[in-house]
């Protein structure tokens, strides 16, 4: 069984883009991202302190908005807005969820699309849809280049989402037919789930729910990619996919921790790169 190292994969991308970001700034031109945050959710923090600190390892310059529970849906767009103008930020990021009294698809509209660097703007998201170039979203992007960089072929290969969420699901099909993969989406209305998940030469589950998939869900010898995040009881982290359960039966797996969670990140600077390559044209 192939352990995928989204560790050593993630490290790859954000070592190719360190070189980037040092070239442009040996001409001068920099690249920037705003991450703006409401309230203080641990997991939320905990992802934008690993966001600073692939900024500072890339050399991408991060801009940091906290904003209390109680800011009101009118001044978050005001920054936005003002983020929007200033053409020395070249990603803006609202780390999501927010609290409830804020219309998050408002929110994300309101964000310019060449500055979407989470690639959930119906812009780029229609972009991907019809194959145009655009900003993706990073979790997806991050499964499509880990699979790629452990030397696995998509084309022609039976694909299966578990999930059918705008931010993975959705994306993640998307993307998989983009490389030519035959793409099956499940979800919680599919009947008889196990028998379509053992047709599945690569499984990528996002179900949200801790250890669902377990042997009895994959064939002999499928690529698992698991990209659910979640702790247990022990509050050891654990994904969607139940890893000693899988691991004698597929050929490849994702672990969790160290696998496509470390990847969303990667990808988020390689959007802030690109975002910033095509401003500054």
């Amino acid at each position: 069984m192939q352990l995928i190292d989204g560790k050593a994969i993630s490290g790859q991308i954000k070592d190719e883009i360190k070189k980037q970001v040092a070239k442009l700034k040996e001409d001068g031109r920099s690249v920037c991202l705003a991450v703006v945050q409401v309230g203080e959710d641990p997991a939320s923090s905990i992802y934008v302190r690993n966001k600073h600190r692939a900024c500072e390892y890339t050399g991408i310059e991060s801009l940091n908005y906290t904003f209390p529970e109680s800011v009101t849906q009118e001044e978050l767009l005001h920054l936005i807005e003002e983020l929007n103008q200033n053409p020395k930020v070249h990603g803006i990021l609202v780390q999501l969820p927010l609290p409830k009294h804020i219309d998050e698809s408002v929110v994300v509209k309101a964000i310019l699309p060449q500055k979407d660097v989470d690639g959930f703007h119906p812009e780029n998201v229609g972009r991907m849809f019809i194959g145009e170039d655009g900003l993706v979203s990073c979790t997806p992007a991050g499964v499509i280049e880990i699979i790629k960089r452990s030397g696995i072929t998509i084309a022609g290969k039976e694909c299966v989402v578990v999930g059918r969420s705008n931010i993975v699901g959705k994306p993640m099909g998307l993307l998989l037919l983009r490389e030519n993969g035959t793409v099956t989406f499940a979800h919680s209305k599919t009947k008889d789930l196990k028998e379509i998940t053992k047709r599945a030469d690569i499984l990528v589950v996002a179900v949200g729910k801790p250890k669902f998939i377990t042997k009895e869900y994959i064939k002999d010898g499928a690529v698992v990619i698991d990209v659910g995040i979640h702790r247990n009881a022990e509050n050891k982290m654990c994904g969607d996919v139940d890893f000693e359960n899988v691991k004698e039966k597929a050929a490849a797996v994702t672990p969790v921790p160290g696998g496509v969670g470390l990847m969303t990140v990667a990808m988020l600077m390689y959007n802030c790169l690109k975002a910033a390559m095509k401003q500054e044209v």
